[in-house]
């Protein structure tokens, strides 16, 4: 199963976006999948605030994780992780259009309108689980 697939099946399972693509890589980057889904809660939805899309925050915590600094003065690992975050929003925004969860579903999910329009139009269905898929794709590809 691919990392795609797992996050993917994470995100039909009822999980956040955010939480599917980190919980996706857990294993491989030494964290628990029940603290990863906890550590990205809060992500989805644009925090849920339609701001930054949760399936990029997932990627970029992966991204973070894996190559990340905990050495103030490591500078290849902060130009790596620049590097690879930049790398990582510009494909997707290729397939995209943009990183913005309001934009990508073309309604705000912060407000209770929006959610309500975005649950009865699918758009958690139809068009999340192909972010979710694309993020995991593109930052395993980048690892």
């Amino acid at each position: 199963m691919t990392k795609a697939d797992l996050a993917e099946t994470c995100f039909a399972d009822g999980f956040m976006c955010s939480q599917a693509v980190l919980s996706a890589f857990a294993d491989d980057l030494g964290l628990p999948r029940p603290t990863a889904l906890k550590i990205a809660e809060a992500f989805g939805g644009g925090m849920g605030l339609g701001e930054t899309c949760g399936a990029v925050t997932g990627a970029l915590m992966v991204i973070g994780l894996k190559h990340g600094r905990t050495e103030a003065d490591d500078d290849h690992a902060k130009e790596r992780t620049k590097e690879l975050t930049r790398q990582f929003i510009e494909q997707f925004r290729a397939r995209h259009d943009t990183v913005v969860c309001k934009a990508l579903l073309n309604t705000d999910v912060s407000t209770p309108q929006g959610l309500q329009h975005a649950r009865d139009t699918g758009l958690f269905d139809t068009l999340c689980p192909l972010f979710v898929r694309d993020a995991a794709e593109i930052v395993e590809s980048l690892l």
